[in-house]
């Protein structure tokens, strides 16, 4: 069969998000975990978001003039982000899934760098990027849940604003030496970033507390980042959810 691949419309939103929802829901139901999209809708949402945003670039593949898949590649940071990428689940394991990365690799060749996150047990898609040349760089495990405790005394939780920007873009870079300031803008837009602030000073940050497929946080010690959690879910009044480097023990317990 032949396969073509092209930038993504807005008209493709219907079906990639069907194809997205579906995809994502094989897989986990598989290994009996929780789906990433709790419906169709859920996933057509994401799919319209992503494919009008400006700095979001997109791919369709289609096959004989049939639309089989899509990937993503995020451009509002200098280290570009990749998915979600999906395949129609009746139509995987058939190279669909190579030429969509292939395409997303090529159009951020030039960038600082490109990462993605996979869901460990999917080995499928471990082998397809491992032979595209990524390398493993940290294990992550998804926590939710409601945090209990008090905030320190010391340390104020509040809503991030657009006028926390440039602080909290320093404190990233400071940490992990870039960016994610685009990223941090976009979750401002449509969602509810919360920060940490101790003598004045912003210590800690998280884009979108209650919901781990966007959620990044920083913080200068893991003192910061606890109280930012309990904070921020005694003021949504609903759980957090983050995916933790298992590496940081002691936060972990």
């Amino acid at each position: 069969m032949s396969v073509i691949i092209r930038e993504i419309k807005q008209t493709d939103a219907e079906i990639a998000g069907k194809f997205i929802y579906e995809a994502f829901k094989e897989i986990s139901e598989q290994h009996n975990f929780p789906l990433d999209f709790p419906a169709v809708e859920a996933g057509q949402g994401f799919a319209e978001m992503w494919i009008g945003h400006p700095e979001i670039y997109g791919v369709a593949a289609e096959e004989n003039g049939e639309f089989v898949g899509s990937n993503f590649l995020t451009e509002y940071d200098e280290i570009r982000g990749v998915g979600p990428i999906t395949v129609n689940p009746h139509l995987q394991s058939r190279g669909v899934g190579r030429k969509l990365m292939e395409a997303v690799i090529e159009r951020g060749k030039n960038a600082a760098g490109i990462r993605l996150l996979q869901d460990a047990f999917n080995t499928k898609s471990m082998s397809l990027y491992a032979s595209l040349g990524f390398d493993v760089k940290e294990p992550v495990a998804l926590m939710t849940g409601t945090p209990t405790g008090e905030v320190s005394k010391d340390v104020t939780v509040r809503p991030l604003t657009s006028e926390d920007l440039m602080e909290a873009t320093e404190l990233h870079n400071r940490v992990h030496g870039f960016t994610r300031t685009g990223e941090l803008s976009l979750c401002l837009q449509g969602f509810k970033p919360f920060v940490a602030v101790r003598d004045g000073k912003i210590t800690a940050y998280a884009s979108t507390v209650s919901m781990w497929h966007l959620n990044h946080g920083v913080a200068e010690n893991e003192s910061d980042l606890r109280d930012l959690l309990i904070g921020a879910s005694a003021q949504l009044n609903q759980s957090v959810a983050f995916l933790l480097p298992t590496r940081q023990a002691s936060f972990h317990r």
